[in-house]
C-alpha cells in the first residue's frame, strides 16, 4: 500500500503498567489508511535511523464510535480554525460520499433511512 507524507503531525502513546512507548510522527514522517471487509486501518511511519512504525486495526464499529465522539466534542467547543475546519470538513465529505449506496455498476443508488 503506498504512504502518503504527512502534513501536520501525530503522536502516539501506549502506556502499561511498567512502562510506556511514545511516538511522535511529524512531517518527515508519512501514513497509510485503508479498509477491508471487517476493518479499517491507520499505519503511521517515521523512516530514517530513529525508525518507528504504529499500526492501529480497527473493526467498523469502533471509528463509527470515534467519529460521533468527535462529533460532539466538535460542537461543544468554540469553532475549529478555518483551515483546520475545512480540512476536516472536506474528508468528512469524501467520506460520507463513498459510504452512500451504489448500485451493482457502480452508479450511486437512492439512499435509504
Amino acid at each position: 500500500m503506498p504512504l502518503h507524507p504527512i502534513a501536520d503531525k501525530a503522536e502516539v502513546s501506549v502506556e502499561f503498567p511498567d512502562k510506556a512507548y511514545i511516538g511522535a510522527f511529524g512531517r518527515n514522517s508519512q501514513f497509510d489508511a485503508y479498509a477491508d471487509a471487517d476493518s479499517v486501518a491507520i499505519k503511521l511511519v517515521r523512516p530514517g535511523e530513529e525508525r518507528r512504525e504504529a499500526v492501529m486495526h480497527l473493526h467498523y464499529g469502533m471509528p463509527a464510535e470515534i467519529l460521533a465522539e468527535l462529533a460532539r466534542s466538535l460542537a461543544g467547543r468554540d469553532p475549529l480554525d478555518e483551515a483546520h475546519r475545512s480540512e476536516l470538513f472536506a474528508a468528512a465529505t469524501e467520506l460520507c460520499a463513498a459510504l452512500q449506496p451504489r448500485t451493482s455498476d457502480g452508479a450511486l443508488g437512492a439512499q435509504s433511512n
